[in-house]
């Protein structure tokens, strides 16, 4: 037997032709993947990458059979060990068949408590706020093991003051919210449950079972005979595939072959439809004003008079939030200051530059922003797709550049050529770079319904693509665009929702960790403000994103 992929990228097994020594060769191979199979069944303490298969063994014993890879690196391997293991989620219950609603978190039962001050006294800017949350059943029975997803906020409105809480979950049903006093005056706490713990499970489950939920298509064309065949990350080979794996990352991308026609004759790409295969009740641990993204209420007061910092105290803040707002204005806590730019400054702050932005919609939406802010910054006309791209923008005064190209597969828009379709890791070793150039990515939306490892890999090529950009150019600005929170609904949380947005927004901040590149944190951002969850946040929002970003690039222009 002899496997062979041919040139056209078309994978195709054929019979005996070499003899023994070729059978025996592939036989050992087919044994060796089921012996990996096993192990996996058994729940080895494995982390094992093959061509064929992905096994990774934890609590919750992922194995995606029909996912491809390429293997890597042991340095990689390595560092994929390390991030599953940081972003690993508590124990959360098996799933009974019915489904019990009644035995799952009910925000409406459940309460939250603000903590007395350690030491007793008042409060004062500079203080840490303790709150513990207890979960309830729908029976009003208290829940004995963590693993919900909560998120915590504490703000004044007349302010326009906002910060995110810290969580702690001490996997006994009660969880600790904990906030960096910033402001003075009267302050709200708010405490929202995103899914209970339950609901993690069937999120986890999807995953791992149902990689290919969201699927996509191409179209084939050669002459007048046109087909269409589906395409995946992780692609059940029921027939024969083309192989567009990138010869140059190593991200993999599948299609069934076409009936009558070349691998070679594949002319675009576009998202196909969402296979919504949850089992009996699930779906009602996602219903939204029952138990996803609703408040949980308080057992006494939600809220607390903040006094002025005590004299000779420090108001720092050394760990905990990323920063805060007040006055409507975005406050980084820790190497940089924060500047409001208007359309003068941003303008000034971008003289002379080229700024390259590379990613999904949400990256999109910041083109879309600068050009509409900038008066002098006009779009070129590319004929291409409003939602696709790629984008150009010019302010010929001020001798600006400004380009937009989404990323790779898997990207849900609708039809893109596949000319247009290029790895962010691969236009980045295009960019010359210096002091004038600024690279901006964020790519974290579109990868949510696949195993967390094809998202691990993408972001590994694109950080070894920018660390060679800044050996050549070290001045080159990066900038990293993190998730954000949106808006759920029951297709948008078993498509994106903010638990799977979530562990990729960990993974992110620990791969760029220690290069140097600068964050913009968007999930701070958004759930620290009053506005409501949206995956494109709302343009007061986007005004500070482009502060810091701004302020990032130009940091001499910063008042201090």
């Amino acid at each position: 037997m002899v496997v062979t992929i041919c040139k056209s990228r078309e994978v195709n097994v054929y019979l005996p032709k070499y003899g023994l020594f070729a059978f025996l060769a592939v036989f050992v191979l087919i044994s060796l993947l089921y012996y990996m199979k096993d192990q996996v069944k058994t729940g080895a303490k494995t982390h094992f990458f093959s061509t064929r298969n992905i096994s990774v063994s934890n609590k919750s014993n992922f194995s995606y059979s029909y996912c491809s890879f390429q293997p890597l690196s042991h340095e990689d391997a390595l560092e994929t060990r390390l991030l599953l293991e940081s972003i690993a989620w508590p124990e959360t219950p098996p799933l009974s068949v019915p489904v019990s609603l009644e035995q799952s978190s009910d925000p409406a039962n459940s309460t939250f408590t603000i903590l007395p001050k350690k030491g007793g006294g008042q409060w004062h800017v500079g203080d840490q706020l303790e709150v513990m949350i207890q979960m309830y059943d729908f029976q009003g029975r208290a829940k004995k093991l963590g693993g919900d997803f909560l998120l915590a906020r504490l703000h004044t409105p007349t302010l326009g003051a906002g910060v995110a809480g810290q969580l702690v979950d001490h996997l006994n049903g009660s969880y600790s919210a904990v906030f960096s006093l910033l402001w003075e005056g009267n302050a709200h706490v708010e405490v929202t449950l995103v899914h209970p713990s339950e609901a993690i499970t069937v999120l986890r489950s999807l995953t791992s079972n149902q990689p290919d939920r969201i699927y996509f298509q191409s179209l084939f064309r050669s002459g007048s005979v046109s087909q269409t065949t589906t395409c995946n990350v992780c692609l059940k080979p029921t027939q024969p595939l083309c192989n567009y794996t990138d010869l140059r990352t190593g991200d993999p991308w599948f299609c069934f072959k076409p009936k009558t026609l070349s691998c070679d004759a594949r002319i675009n790409h576009s998202k196909g439809g969402f296979n919504q295969n949850l089992k009996a009740k699930e779906d009602k641990l996602f219903q939204s004003g029952v138990n996803m993204k609703v408040s949980i209420q308080a057992s006494g007061s939600a809220n607390v008079t903040v006094l002025p910092t005590k004299k000779g105290k420090n108001r720092s803040v050394s760990s905990g939030p990323s920063g805060f707002y007040y006055q409507g204005a975005w406050r980084a806590l820790g190497g940089i200051t924060v500047h409001q730019f208007d359309s003068s400054s941003a303008s000034q702050c971008l003289k002379g530059k080229v700024v390259h932005m590379y990613g999904d919609s949400t990256i999109r939406q910041w083109f879309e922003y600068l050009v509409a802010a900038l008066p002098d910054l006009k779009e070129f006309n590319l004929h291409t797709s409003k939602q696709v791209g790629p984008f150009m923008a010019l302010d010929y005064t001020n001798n600006i550049l400004v380009t937009y190209r989404c990323h790779g597969p898997p990207i849900r828009f609708r039809e893109i050529p596949t000319s247009e379709l290029r790895y962010i890791a691969n236009e980045l070793d295009g960019i010359r770079g210096g002091t004038n150039t600024i690279v901006v990515v964020g790519i974290w939306s579109h990868f949510s319904t696949f195993p967390v490892e094809v998202y691990i890999r993408r972001l590994q090529s694109i950080k070894k693509a920018i660390g060679r950009l800044l050996d050549r150019s070290p001045n080159t600005v990066v900038i990293i665009r993190t998730a954000n929170l949106k808006a759920l609904t029951l297709y948008e949380t078993l498509t994106n929702s903010d638990w799977y947005s979530l562990q990729r927004d960990k993974v992110l901040r620990a791969v760029f960790r220690g290069l140097n590149v600068h964050l913009v944190d968007a999930w701070e951002m958004s759930l620290a403000h009053s506005l409501p969850h949206s995956l494109h946040p709302q343009p007061p929002i986007i005004k500070n994103m482009f502060d810091v970003l701004l302020s990032y690039i130009c940091p001499q222009m910063v008042k201090r």
